[in-house]
């Protein structure tokens, strides 16, 4: 016989609620004609999070559960083997706060952590803060065989929308160059979403750091960082169902990891949809859009109000830029945009790269390689929405004109 844990979460008015039955297979339409006894008992907790425990030797039992829970109207889904989200209960001596990650890290569905929990790996949010904007605060978990990144979110009606949009994005996608989403917690007004932990900080503070804490990036893995960054964008943008729009790519929220490769974080801007385009919302709303940085953020969308996949192309356009030269797309203290500040040399490049590379580079870097992507980024930052290429090109071209600086890792596929 067979031991299995089923969970399942829910959208559901009750507040607690107990069942225990014992039920021929003749108790189930689809199934009546089969004459094998099954039992299960099921518990809705309080914070909503239902999981059923089965004892079954019937073969088509799980279908008969999942035929089950749809005709009583429960709002979830079942997973019938591991890869699913199903744990044999014999021998699974897993604890109970460690968050669940796949074999080689294959994304697996994110649980719901209790507040107790999330304070527990934090240690009463008093560990290490690895992360800090405008509306949360990102603090190091510690797990038993593993670290984690725990976003607690500032508490708001405004702001809570948004950790609810973040976290409809993170539990949808699934690409190794997003940061996985391990849980999250909705207990109180402040949103907790539990990521994976990404140990080299970001791209912002590996280009623009002080000397002494970080080392400088080669062409070569600049060029590797472009591509996933590229791949993860088209992923994003024609890959999904419904399609997603980032809405605030920049150098801070490209998360390195181990090897520095690239992760894009923070989805709290993302529109989703089955169409390109969001359409504005009234002029008067508009001071209260979060979306976008200074520096990335798409012109047209200042004008317009109006977001597309063409905006990330933009924002995208301008990171490639912030790559090639080193430079900050945005400096606080002449609020002067990369893309302002070069405009001299990117219109007349005549005098080679000379002037745009970053200095840091001094003659390491491929020239023709450079000369392509300068290129590139001025046609991804091109002021026509509709001229600038797609993301799927954009891989294309990066895949074709870098193939020297990415040729020696695996992100060519």
């Amino acid at each position: 016989m067979s031991e299995y844990i089923i969970t399942q979460n829910l959208n559901h008015p009750s507040v607690s609620l107990s069942l225990s039955l014992s039920t021929p297979c003749s108790a189930c339409f689809w199934l009546k004609k089969k004459s094998r006894e099954g039992t299960y008992s099921s518990t809705l907790s309080k914070n909503l999070s239902f999981s059923c425990y089965h004892h079954l030797s019937h073969p088509n039992m799980f279908e008969k559960l999942r035929f089950l829970f749809c005709a009583s109207g429960f709002n979830g889904a079942c997973y019938k083997d591991r890869s699913d989200c199903i744990d044999r209960v014999r021998g699974n001596n897993r604890v109970a706060n460690e968050p669940e990650i796949g074999e080689n890290g294959k994304k697996l569905i994110a649980r719901r952590f209790g507040w107790t929990e999330v304070e527990s790996i934090t240690g009463g949010f008093n560990s290490a803060v690895i992360g800090e904007g405008g509306f949360s605060t990102v603090y190091l978990a510690r797990f038993s065989k593993r670290l984690g990144a725990v976003k607690l979110c500032r508490s708001s009606e405004r702001l809570q929308r948004l950790f609810r949009q973040e976290l409809d994005v993170l539990r949808t996608v699934n690409h190794p160059h997003i940061v996985r989403l391990l849980g999250f917690c909705d207990e109180r007004d402040e949103g907790v979403l539990v990521m994976e932990f990404v140990p080299n900080g970001n791209l912002h503070e590996k280009l623009h750091g002080t000397q002494s804490n970080r080392s400088i990036l080669s062409w070569s893995q600049r060029m590797v960082i472009a591509f996933q960054l590229a791949k993860a964008l088209e992923y994003l943008h024609e890959l999904c169902d419904p399609q997603i729009i980032h809405g605030d790519i920049k150098a801070s929220n490209i998360l390195l990891d181990g090897n520095l490769h690239a992760k894009i974080c923070d989805f709290g801007s993302a529109r989703v949809g089955f169409s390109a385009t969001v359409q504005p919302q009234p002029r008067s709303n508009r001071a209260n859009q979060i979306l976008g940085s200074p520096g990335y953020v798409d012109p047209h969308f200042l004008r317009s109000g109006m977001i597309t996949k063409k905006s990330d192309v933009y924002s995208f356009g301008v990171l490639l830029l912030e790559l090639i030269t080193g430079v900050e797309a945005f400096c606080t203290k002449t609020e002067m945009r990369l893309t302002v500040s070069l405009a001299p040399q990117l219109s007349n490049r005549e005098k080679g790269l000379g002037e745009l590379v970053d200095e840091k580079l001094g003659s390491h870097y491929d020239a023709k390689e450079g000369a392509d992507m300068v290129e590139l980024a001025m046609s991804c930052i091109g002021e026509n929405p509709s001229l600038r290429p797609s993301m799927t090109e954009v891989v294309r071209i990066v895949r074709e004109k870098a193939i020297a600086s990415i040729s020696s890792t695996d992100e060519r596929k």
